[in-house]
């Protein structure tokens, strides 16, 4: 009973902690964040800080592998699925939902003093199955070519996500996947013609 209680209250200290540090990210980088002012906004002392974390960059470090173990299990069910079944707008569209789920990932990763390298690393957490998919989308390209077309786009979607952040998440995620699919197929074209006649409906 003690140990169950001990794990609450760790919990939901690293939860205050957590929700100090991305608020201050919000106003701040991280080389600015002091542990005392970030002790004061989460309303702790400095030891129990040190008792958890070493250092803001260690506090940084097991935010985002949490943020990242918890992003891998809400795409589990669209993953798992049929890999023939699996289109790129759907891969697409689950990252986008996710992403909105968790507004204090996209603080970490998107804001303004965001951890950008984390946010690469998020867009390539399932590389393997997203360029699996490409390929039989693109059935006449080579493999060093849906490699390239994967990094372009992985990179686009960085800016468009950013973007997204800064616009405060007005549009859907749904209205999201369609824009950076659309993009990714019809390039320039999009501009010209907003609803190619090809374009798929969200699943």
């Amino acid at each position: 009973m003690k140990e169950l209680e001990n794990d609450r209250r760790t919990r939901l200290t690293k939860a205050l902690i957590r929700q100090a540090f991305t608020s201050l990210l919000e106003e701040k980088p991280i080389q600015r964040i002091a542990v005392t002012e970030l002790c004061q906004r989460a309303g702790i002392n400095r030891s129990t800080f040190y008792a958890h974390y070493d250092d803001i960059y260690d506090l940084l470090q097991q935010i985002e592998e949490d943020m990242l173990r918890d992003f891998q299990q809400a795409l589990a069910p669209l993953l798992e699925a049929d890999l023939e079944m699996l289109s790129p707008l759907q891969i697409t569209t689950g990252i986008y939902r996710c992403l909105k789920d968790n507004a204090d990932l996209c603080t970490v990763t998107l804001g303004e003093h965001g951890d950008k390298a984390f946010a690469a690393r998020l867009l390539s957490s399932d590389r393997e199955r997203s360029m699996n998919s490409y390929a039989r989308y693109f059935q006449g390209a080579s493999p060093q070519q849906i490699d390239e077309f994967f990094a372009f786009v992985s990179g686009g979607h960085i800016a468009l996500l950013q973007k997204w952040v800064s616009d405060g998440m007005a549009a859907s995620a749904e209205e999201m996947a369609a824009t950076a699919e659309n993009i990714m197929l019809y390039g320039i074209g999009f501009l010209r013609n907003n609803t190619p006649p090809e374009r798929k409906n969200i699943p």
